[in-house]
């Protein structure tokens, strides 16, 4: 609950300084996605811990201990805080705002920004969200194709959040799309929509149960969608190339330039959002199961073997 808050007045903190796309973004991570994903690691947190054994608990305290060094090391080579020297306060934020109406056609600079001047960061960043999507699903003992899930309704008893879910989701759904394919001529974008529209998903679950919510979206059919956000980005890179141009440069999409800026922007934003969404719901589809299936005989093992101890 805290973090929600934190994450709230950090959103209104981005707002007075007119960063109102990064604001969005911290409303719908940190507010929004960030908390159910801790609670429901705290729900599926069990009160005693397995044994294991000494030799792999100190060899993954040597590993943590060696990345966080080097973690550190790299921060050394960074630009001291508000320093002259640093990228942002040079010439490129005024060559952007000078440049963008005329090359990339689209009033919102930021988007401008990240989708075409930074696009293959931007591919990047979207290809670290499907790998930890990856990651998840590989250190999680249970998902859901692997498993019954029992047809429990948490929020059963619940009747006015069920009537008012059921006002606010069909709206919630909708304000993603339009932040998907608004972001550029106003804040919005892929990831905040892909957030936003996870976050309906992810309330329904709450509030009708995990098996309701998979007997209307099928969990293959989400996890090949976290990988066909990430192939649709690269594949308009793909394209861009055979028409003779460099990757992701959507000027060689349209015999208009403009034309092709907003083509590939809108496909690749596209794309961004369609894995931010999966991995979302992966993530929480993947977490619950873990919860149904935590009471469990990994918990009652690890009892015994407390009380042995």
């Amino acid at each position: 609950m805290l973090s929600g808050i934190y994450g709230l007045l950090s959103a209104s903190l981005f707002v007075v300084l007119d960063a109102v796309d990064v604001a969005f973004t911290e409303a719908a991570v940190g507010a929004g996605i960030s908390t159910i994903l801790m609670l429901t690691t705290l729900a599926i947190t069990g009160r005693y811990e397995l044994s294991k054994p000494k030799l792999r608990t100190r060899v993954g305290l040597v590993l943590v201990t060696v990345i966080g060094v080097l973690l550190i090391y790299g921060t050394l080579g960074m630009p001291h805080f508000g320093g002259t020297d640093n990228p942002a306060n040079g010439h490129v934020a005024a060559w952007y705002i000078a440049n963008t109406s005329e090359q990339i056609g689209i009033p919102n600079y930021v988007t401008a920004v990240l989708a075409s001047y930074r696009g293959f960061d931007t591919f990047g960043e979207l290809v670290v969200v499907f790998t930890a999507g990856i990651g998840v699903l590989a250190l999680l003992p249970h998902t859901p194709g692997n498993f019954e899930v029992d047809d429990h309704q948490p929020m059963k008893q619940h009747l006015i959040l069920r009537i008012i879910s059921k006002l606010l989701i069909p709206f919630i759904l909708l304000f993603a799309l339009y932040v998907q394919f608004h972001g550029d001529f106003g804040p919005g974008g892929g990831f905040q929509a892909g957030v936003i529209f996870a976050a309906a998903i992810i309330l329904y679950s709450m509030i009708f149960g995990l098996a309701k919510t998979m007997s209307v979206i099928n969990f293959a059919v989400v996890r090949f969608c976290a990988a066909l956000g990430v192939l649709l980005y690269g594949a308009v890179g793909i394209v861009s190339m055979l028409k003779g141009d460099v990757f992701l440069n959507y000027s060689a999409l349209a015999e208009d330039t403009l034309a092709g800026q907003h083509i590939g922007i809108i496909l690749i934003e596209l794309g961004v959002g369609i894995t931010v969404a999966a991995v979302m719901i992966c993530v929480f589809f993947t977490f619950s199961g873990s919860v149904d299936m935590s009471d469990k005989p990994g918990e009652k093992r690890a009892m015994q073997d407390n009380m042995e101890q």
